[in-house]
């Protein structure tokens, strides 16, 4: 027997809770854009001033912006604080919290995107679940809140 009148057939349904809000779950390039140069220029003095130092500031550099993109998107919040700023926040796959280890990957995955020129943080424009390459790498999403 055919579907009723205005009946959604099955393979459309959502399931129970869903609502339709017209936008996608998932932070896109813009929003992501914008939330990295927050955090860069919450990172600007403090990385400043450890330049000063010839070598050891080098290390603390690379050291200290691994550590609070790590540390923040691993921690209960998901998120850095220009992520915070924009709503926006880490997952896994599953939408749980990622690990210290999984953030430390993506967070050095950003640099084979950097490396094919930016070519790894385009692809979070175009993807259907908006990952940039090091996304795609660490197995996780940035998804809206």
């Amino acid at each position: 027997m055919p579907p009723q009148y205005g009946a959604m057939p099955q393979a459309y349904a959502q399931p129970p809770g869903y609502v339709a809000t017209g936008a996608l779950p998932y932070a896109g390039f813009w929003m992501r854009v914008g939330a990295y140069l927050l955090d860069v220029l919450i990172l600007f003095i403090p990385l400043g001033i450890l330049s000063l130092l010839p070598i050891l500031g080098i290390i603390l550099n690379i050291v200290g912006i691994w550590l609070y993109f790590a540390l923040q998107e691993s921690s209960e919040r998901q998120a850095t604080i220009g992520k915070r700023a924009l709503n926006i926040y880490v997952t896994d796959l599953q939408g749980r919290r990622i690990s210290f280890g999984q953030a430390t990957g993506r967070h050095f995955g950003k640099i084979i995107s950097s490396l094919i020129l930016g070519i790894g943080y385009m692809m979070a424009g175009f993807t259907a679940q908006k990952q940039g390459l090091h996304d795609i790498m660490a197995s996780t999403l940035v998804k809206r809140r």
